[in-house]
């Protein structure tokens, strides 16, 4: 594995870094309720994804 042969400046080593940013998740309006919620996931307002309503599924095997 290569070494490098000489220290890197500050200046070099921040450029460098600059480009490593975090980004915000992307959200989109739900459907059903219009509250935001991730891309590809149920809403966790009212459960529903891809016009299926999960909540009470979930609900009902967590109360067995």
């Amino acid at each position: 594995m290569a070494l490098p042969k000489y220290k890197m400046s500050r200046a070099n080593t921040r450029t460098r870094r600059s480009t490593w940013k975090a980004k915000a998740a992307q959200t989109i309006s739900c459907p059903n309720c219009g509250a935001p919620t991730l891309a590809h996931m149920a809403c966790p307002t009212c459960g529903s994804y891809r016009g299926r309503v999960y909540r009470e599924a979930i609900r009902a095997t967590h109360s067995r």
